[in-house]
């Protein structure tokens, strides 16, 4: 694991005094920082944190530990910065799905590659996850909440997802009215996940999962969105995907009331040593993308 990445962490943790703030402080998921701050306590061979359900208190081993990583820090900006203010060239790998590379590496790499005329930009779209170091790739774009292990995360923005169906297959098969009327009805979901079940946010009642089962799956949501469209059944597919639908009238959202659950989009990185000098500032671009969309 990356070390420098580890002390970065630490550092955040005890200025902010929780591992969910200094999550959110630097784009990464919480499970990431737990391993970030094990991996530091391993390192210096004693307890940093103790850590109980109210607060979090510095041992004195971990504020000795402190003063070490904040100056290992500050060294690491220090040239990270001389790396970044580099000329990106070269080319860098990024693997990603369909959907990914589509609506959000499409509207990202042009400007990107005219503002470094030098780099070259190679995709691999797969929908399944990659070997980083296998299948030597720079860089992976994920839309999970679980990002895989062994890689650094970074978290770039959110991913809202919709449910619909075609009037023509309502009409034909009946609305559902709550995630149970779903057992009754012909789900279309995606192929690389077994078991399949929709996640729901409901206001009063929380989270809920509800099974689902069809006689259609796809890797790609843009042909299950299709699809859903045709009236095969119904379809849960990432919201930019099923809005020229939605505004034609050829797809309707099933159970508004209900927010299907948000998934985060995630940068994956196998580590800061010898890391592309375009894998930085490329994450900014997207991550300003998101915000801006």
């Amino acid at each position: 694991m990356d070390r420098i990445m580890a002390a970065i962490t630490y550092n955040r943790i005890c200025e902010l005094g929780s591992l969910s703030a200094a999550a959110r402080s630097l784009g990464i998921s919480r499970p990431m920082v737990s391993r970030y701050l094990d991996e530091m306590e391993k390192w210096a061979g004693a307890r940093l944190i103790h850590r109980s359900t109210r607060r979090l208190t510095i041992t004195p081993a971990g504020e000795k530990t402190l003063e070490k990583t904040r100056q290992l820090a500050l060294l690491s900006q220090g040239i990270e910065g001389d790396t970044t203010r580099m000329t990106p060239s070269g080319t860098l790998r990024i693997a990603c799905a369909h959907f990914t590379a589509t609506h959000l590496l499409g509207p990202v790499i042009p400007p990107f590659l005219a503002l470094y005329p030098a780099l070259r930009i190679e995709v691999d779209i797969n929908n399944h996850p990659v070997s980083l170091v296998g299948e030597r790739i720079d860089l992976a774009i994920r839309i999970t909440n679980e990002p895989e292990p062994g890689a650094i995360a970074r978290y770039l923005g959110t991913c809202q997802s919709v449910l619909c169906a075609s009037p023509a297959y309502l009409e034909r098969a009946g609305v559902p009215t709550t995630p149970g009327d779903l057992a009754q009805h012909n789900c279309l979901h995606y192929s690389r996940f077994s078991g399949q079940s929709w996640s729901f946010r409901d206001r009063e009642k929380g989270g809920m999962s509800v099974a689902v089962n069809g006689n259609f799956s796809a890797g790609i949501s843009s042909l299950l969105c299709d699809m859903a469209a045709a009236g095969v059944g119904l379809a849960m597919v990432p919201a930019i995907e099923a809005r020229s639908g939605l505004e034609s009238g050829c797809l309707v959202r099933v159970l508004p009331q209900l927010e299907p659950q948000p998934l985060g989009i995630y940068g994956l990185y196998q580590s800061r040593d010898h890391q592309h000098a375009a894998l930085s500032l490329f994450l900014d671009a997207i991550k300003q993308h998101l915000m801006q969309s």
